[in-house]
Order: structure tokens, then C-alpha cells, then sequence
């Protein structure tokens, strides 16, 4: 379940929290335009800290901090301030609660949803993400259930503030998260959008990821991207040296993995992996014959998965996922034939071996299991969207004969970077359509606030691939 580092299209597609109204909360009256100012207002709300305002036209965008209780089963036994920021456009549109379920980005962006509605945007920092982290870290209140009440937490607060409909979103562990509070706390939100959010409902069965890189493209495509990731290790010596070397000069270690042997491994097992999470069909043009020069497979294998990725520094960001993935969430796992008689360290591409040993993990096997029975029998006013050729989408959310008003669609030859805009005509309607009737506004057709280009822009990010 390693990631590689490396340029990827993240569309960081922002999901937001649902609102009160529809979602059962009491509503609560808009302020006035005359009324005191937003700061203020969010500001006389305890355990509210402001951080910055940063101007932009059209919108107020300010950076807080909301003092959260480590463990809310214990609230008495120690608080931490987790970050979020605050897209505000008026206290009477709807708002939308995102996380990435990650670090939060302290720069305006709005997220699909956002733009469809035309609302604000909460946009909240993962707990145990820097600087959003319990000190001392007692790892053990990492957790889903833990995560969701802090935007419990967090939305009952801002009601008081923004009383219209809320809704939740997120991609790929941001989906995952707005999943997760949708189970725990289904009355805050009046809708929840889940972008490519895997669901590893057994963690020891990960048949789907072989059935998924069997079919996936082209058979021209995989062939290719085997040999490729097959001469990486071919070529190992030579290109670990050069890594170290690097390594080395840029002052990154290895102490977590092990080695740069090690770091590299795993590196080339994201390889293919982390084409299909980012890429589209048509990107296999670029990818090297097993004839290229080592410059060439070097410079592939770099902006493919990430040299930075497996280094103490590379991961040092990640480790609460990596924790989550090895406590709770899951992590994928998938067969290599053609790369037998290549690989040295068995059992190396595993969360355990990516988090400092001094921290604890035993998994949980029932989390998974219990959120995806709620989905399949209770989930009421969701929507799960997927790309085809996005190796994430091979274990999904489904839904039962209990759900009622929730849709999973899938964009065609799409990738991790999936959303409402790419799905088929039809498809697009119909999301885009429950999106509004939800947040309470009128439907059409089209997203309600006009596009932005700074704003709504996609982000080209360098982060692991192997992580959703």
C-alpha cells in the first residue's frame, strides 16, 4: 500500500458539508447584510482562533483554528486546534464542508460542489496532520469515528453562523472521510458527494486489484507498462546508486524503510499503479521502450511514482495515513508475475513499514465492514462518483436495496481526477441536479457560480501515488 512521490494531476476536488434543514438540524436565521462582520461572528464562537485573511473578490477567504478535544468520548482529557479555512460568499447560501483528508490548503479553492451550488466552503484540516496534531500524539485517538465528530464538532459550531443546507465532499480520502461522518452523524448533512472513494471492505482480499490491472487500457498499454516496470529492476543497481546519490545531496535518509534499496522497491511497485491513478489511455505514448536509456527510465520512473516518496522526509507527511491504513482503513495489494525473481524484500509494500516503529498499530477488522453495510442499507442523499481506469475505483462504494436518493456513477476512460463534469451527458444531469435539490437551491443545468480560473483551478501536486 506504499505511494510514490511523483507530478500528478490532482484534481483536488473539494467536497463539502452538508447543511442543516434537509439533514435535520434546526435552521437558523441568515444574518443580515448589516449585520456584524463574518470574523467576528465566526470569532465569538468558542474556541475559535483567527490565523489570516487573505483578499479575494467576490468572496471573504480567512484561515482559523477551532480548539477540538483529542478524544470527544473524553473531552476533559486534552484539546489540540485543528485548522480550517473559510470561503465565505453569504450566510444565506448553502455551504460546503470539504476535507482532502489531509493537510488543509491555507489558498482559495472551491470545489465542484461549491461551484454547482454557487455556496460557501468550509474546508477542514485532517486530524494528527500538521500543525493539526495532539501534542503529546497519543496515536490511538486516530481514528474515523474520532475524525467525524471533529466535523460534527465543527459543523454544529458553524451552523449558528451559515443555517442553510449544508453538504459534504471530498476525493479519494477526502470521499472516504465524508463517507465516514455521513455514517456516524447522518442528520448534519443535507447531502454528501464522494469523489473516487475506495472502499477496502476486507483488507486481505484484494482479488479486484488483479481483475482491475487485467483489463484496464489497452493490451498494448499494460504490455508496455510491465516491461517498463520490469526494466527498472533490471537496472536496479545501477539506478539505487544514482537514487543514493541524490539522496545524499538533497540530505534525505531512509531511516523508516530501511535502505535505499528498499525506498527503491517500492518505488518501482507504485509504477504502474501510480500511471493508471493520474493518467489517461492516452499517456501511454510517453511512456520508455525497455531499450530507453537509464537518463530516460530514470527521469520516467521519477515523475511516475517519486524518488521522494519513500524517504524519511517523503513519508513524514503521510504518516497518519499510513497509520489509518494500517489500523483501519486498509490497503491495497496486488500480484506481479512478471516482475518474479526481481523483488527482495517480501511483504515490504505495507503500511506497517512506513510508519516509525515506535508508534503502535493493530488493525481493526470490523470499520470497514461496518461502514460499507450502513452505505449499501441506510446511506440517504449520496453520491459516489468513479473513473474507469482509476485502479481506486476496483473495490467501491455499492449500494443495496436500502438506499434511497444516493447514485454511483462512473466517468468513462476516467482517472483519480474524476468529477461530476466528466461523466456522460446524461449522468451529469442527473448528479448535477441532486447536488442542487439538495443544497435547496434552484436546478440547472450547469454549476450556479461562474467559473473561476484561479479558483476552481486544478493543482499539479507531487505526492504519493499509492495513496488515495
Amino acid at each position: 500500500m506504499g505511494k510514490a512521490l511523483r507530478w500528478l494531476l490532482s484534481l483536488v476536488i473539494i467536497v463539502g458539508a452538508v447543511g442543516a434543514g434537509a439533514g435535520g438540524a434546526p435552521a437558523a436565521a441568515a444574518a443580515p447584510a448589516s449585520g456584524p462582520d463574518i470574523k467576528e461572528r465566526v470569532l465569538a464562537i468558542p474556541g475559535m482562533r483567527f490565523v489570516e485573511e487573505q483578499p479575494y473578490d467576490g468572496y471573504r477567504f480567512l484561515v482559523f483554528t477551532y480548539r477540538q478535544p483529542v478524544d470527544h468520548r473524553h473531552p476533559s482529557k486534552g484539546t489540540f486546534e485543528q485548522r480550517f479555512t473559510l470561503l465565505h460568499k453569504a450566510t444565506d447560501r448553502p455551504t460546503v464542508f470539504y476535507t482532502s483528508g489531509y493537510n488543509v490548503t491555507t489558498a482559495p479553492r472551491r470545489s465542484e460542489p461549491t461551484q454547482l451550488v454557487d455556496g460557501n466552503q468550509v474546508s477542514m484540516e485532517y486530524r494528527f496532520f500538521t500543525p493539526s496534531r495532539p501534542q503529546p500524539a497519543d496515536w490511538s485517538k486516530l481514528n474515523i469515528w474520532q475524525a467525524a465528530s471533529d466535523q460534527h464538532r465543527l459543523y454544529r459550531a458553524l451552523h449558528r453562523v451559515y443555517g442553510k443546507h449544508w453538504l459534504a465532499t471530498g476525493g479519494s480520502k477526502g470521499g472516504m472521510t465524508a463517507t465516514y461522518y455521513r455514517r456516524f452523524y447522518p442528520h448534519d448533512m443535507a447531502g454528501t458527494i464522494a469523489y473516487v472513494a475506495p472502499n477496502d471492505v476486507v483488507n486481505d482480499e484484494d482479488s479486484a486489484y488483479d481483475r482491475f490491472f487485467a483489463g484496464v487500457g489497452t493490451a498494448e498499454c499494460r504490455t508496455k507498462l510491465n516491461a517498463v516496470q520490469r526494466e527498472a529492476l533490471v537496472r536496479r543497481d545501477e539506478i539505487v546508486a544514482r537514487y543514493q546519490k541524490w539522496a545524499d545531496e538533497e540530505k534525505q535518509t531512509f531511516t523508516v524503510v530501511g535502505s535505499a534499496d528498499k525506498a527503491y522497491e517500492n518505488v518501482v511497485l507504485d509504477l504502474v499503479w501510480a500511471f493508471w491513478q493520474y493518467h489517461l489511455l492516452k499517456d501511454c505514448a510517453d511512456v520508455p521502450a525497455t531499450t530507453a536509456s537509464t537518463d530516460e527510465l530514470y527521469t520516467f520512473i521519477d515523475d511516475i511514482s517519486g524518488f521522494s516518496a519513500y524517504t524519511d522526509q517523503g513519508l513524514e507527511t503521510y504518516t497518519p495515513y499510513y497509520y489509518q491504513a494500517g489500523t483501519e482503513l486498509g490497503a491495497p495489494t496486488f500480484k506481479t508475475p512478471h516482475l518474479d525473481g526481481l523483488l527482495r524484500y517480501p511483504g515490504i509494500y505495507n503500511p506497517r513499514n512506513y510508519v516509525p516503529r515506535d508508534i503502535p498499530m493493530r488493525f481493526e477488522q470490523g470499520a470497514m465492514r461496518d461502514v460499507d453495510r450502513w452505505v449499501r442499507h441506510d446511506a440517504r442523499r449520496m453520491l459516489f462518483v468513479y473513473g474507469e481506469n482509476d485502479p481506486w475505483g476496483a473495490e467501491p462504494f455499492r449500494l443495496g436495496k436500502g438506499a434511497r436518493d444516493a447514485y454511483v456513477y462512473t466517468a468513462p476512460g476516467g482517472n483519480h481526477g474524476s468529477n461530476i463534469a466528466q461523466l456522460t451527458a446524461d449522468e451529469k444531469a442527473k448528479a448535477t441536479a441532486a447536488v442542487q435539490r439538495w443544497a435547496g437551491v434552484p436546478a440547472s443545468s450547469r454549476p450556479l457560480a461562474r467559473h473561476d480560473a484561479k479558483l476552481d483551478r486544478r493543482e499539479m501536486e507531487r505526492e504519493p501515488a499509492l495513496r488515495p
